[in-house]
């Protein structure tokens, strides 16, 4: 089965090119397009998606609330943010919505494919120039504070844990590959998001993007 995918952008000139992108590919499947953000959550629940690509400008309901929206109706959904910004504020905004892709538009096309396919299985994917924006941003702003990088509070076992929960593993699957108990996977999680002062899943998505542990 192949992956099915949504388009929703309000400038039809853009959707059909990336549906023309995208349909040439044997493991994707656009099962439709939607022009604005009520439309879109619409079309999820009658059309279930795998992925949903959607720009976060969009009339009526913008891209960041339907992302909201579409996560709480259908939380097997994966969402692709399209954005012109790159700054570290839009980037957690989507995050904290639910989404798990956040590309820039002016690269789409050549980064579209990977990233669908990406989030499909359950990862993150980021624009090359968001990730090196925000790493660059990351590490200036402590070297600008005098601050210690609280990564190297971590224990080694705990890094290898904050990696594989930013790529997207449950405790469920992390416990499996590691050869630990739930409860131990998320003993350690709690740790690494008191050691960081993380709140939640999209701040340690962040973290782990401006420290160059995933791109």
């Amino acid at each position: 089965m192949g992956i099915k995918i949504l388009l929703a952008d309000d400038h039809a000139i853009l959707r059909r090119g990336l549906r023309a992108l995208l349909e040439r590919e044997p493991d994707m499947e656009v099962l439709g397009e939607a022009a604005d953000g009520r439309e879109t959550v619409k079309a999820v629940e009658t059309l279930r998606p795998d992925v949903v690509v959607l720009d976060i400008t969009m009339p009526n309901l913008n891209g960041i609330e339907a992302a909201r929206q579409i996560v709480a109706k259908a939380d097997g959904t994966a969402i692709i943010i399209l954005s012109m910004h790159s700054d570290e504020g839009y980037v957690l905004r989507a995050l904290r919505a639910g989404a798990r892709g956040y590309l820039l538009k002016d690269a789409v096309e050549g980064e579209l494919i990977q990233a669908i396919r990406a989030v499909a299985g359950g990862k993150a994917y980021f624009s090359p120039e968001v990730s090196k924006l925000l790493v660059e941003d990351y590490v200036s702003g402590m070297r600008e504070r005098g601050l210690e990088d609280r990564y190297d509070l971590l224990t080694p076992r705990e890094r290898e844990i904050l990696q594989v929960l930013a790529e997207g593993k449950s405790s469920k699957d992390i416990a499996k590959l590691l050869d630990l108990s739930t409860y131990t996977v998320d003993t350690h999680k709690a740790n690494i998001m008191q050691k960081l002062s993380l709140h939640s899943m999209a701040e340690l998505i962040l973290f782990a993007v401006r420290r160059g542990i995933i791109s």
